[in-house]
């Protein structure tokens, strides 16, 4: 009984090694790629609407906290408000789909399956960059949002979008991987999901990277209110992140998960 039970706590304790987390996500993002469209659709906007509780938490906690130098270190806890709200409510966010979804794609690494990844990042960044649309849109031309909050909003927006071409890319790279690694660590800690996800979201924005969905929102909010143009919004902001995020949370996180794990599936098969 002594040697089951030292047993079964060994086996416990190597529940989630590496091999098995990379199980459960890869089965996670086949489960994605079969979604109907519609469903991809609408939990992309959705998304991409509640994100913007992140603009909205940080502009609240900038416009009330006393202007000190500590100041900065807890206003950006309000960034983690609209991250909670799309991790916790399994929507769809175009940054955590640049690794459920190519788990998948390297185990099958397919034409059919690139083309499958490709089609849902399309739908999800598409639904996404909706959803950011409609929240700006509320903030621009609503009384939903008090007027005291509005300056805060756009300090936040012109930042965002206040960098050059390549420093935006190169600041989404860190984004990409916290997400990514959100995404990783999960399954081994679903009863500290809301620490995990505060602690990760938090870094993001104290150290001023850049994400694509939720930049999305200011991007949108200083189109509508006249406060940059199109082409700086697109060139200067919007592919350099795009490109980052996804360089960080593919090309960086998805490799290095894949590659740790790899020469154990390989014994599998």
């Amino acid at each position: 009984m002594k040697k089951f039970k030292e047993s079964q706590i060994i086996q416990d304790s190597l529940s989630l090694s590496p091999r098995l987390v990379y199980q459960i996500i890869r089965i996670e993002g086949e489960e994605e790629l079969a979604r109907p469209l519609r469903s991809l659709i609408w939990a992309g906007i959705a998304a991409g609407m509640l994100i913007s509780f992140s603009v909205l938490g940080e502009a609240i906690l900038r416009t009330h906290l006393p202007d000190t130098p500590s100041r900065y270190v807890f206003e950006n806890f309000g960034y983690s408000f609209g991250f909670l709200l799309v991790i916790l409510g399994r929507l769809q966010l175009f940054t955590e789909n640049t690794i459920t979804t190519v788990f998948p794609l390297v185990s099958e690494p397919t034409p059919r399956m690139f083309l499958s990844v490709m089609r849902l990042w399309a739908i999800v960044l598409s639904a996404n960059v909706a959803g950011a649309f409609a929240a700006a849109a509320l903030f621009a031309y609503t009384p939903a949002i008090p007027a005291d909050l509005l300056p805060a909003i756009t300090d936040l927006s012109e930042h965002a979008l206040g960098f050059e071409p390549g420093e935006a890319f190169m600041r989404a790279i860190p984004a990409g991987i916290l997400v990514a690694a959100i995404v990783w660590m999960l399954p081994q800690v679903p009863g500290s999901a809301f620490l995990l996800i505060v602690a990760f979201t938090w870094l993001i924005a104290a150290g001023d990277f850049t994400h694509i969905v939720a930049g999305s929102v200011e991007m949108w909010f200083l189109l509508l209110t006249g406060g940059t143009t199109a082409n700086t919004a697109i060139f200067s902001f919007f592919l350099p992140v795009l490109a980052g995020n996804i360089a960080g949370g593919t090309a960086v996180f998805t490799l290095m998960a894949w590659g740790q794990v790899k020469d154990e599936l390989d014994e599998e098969d």
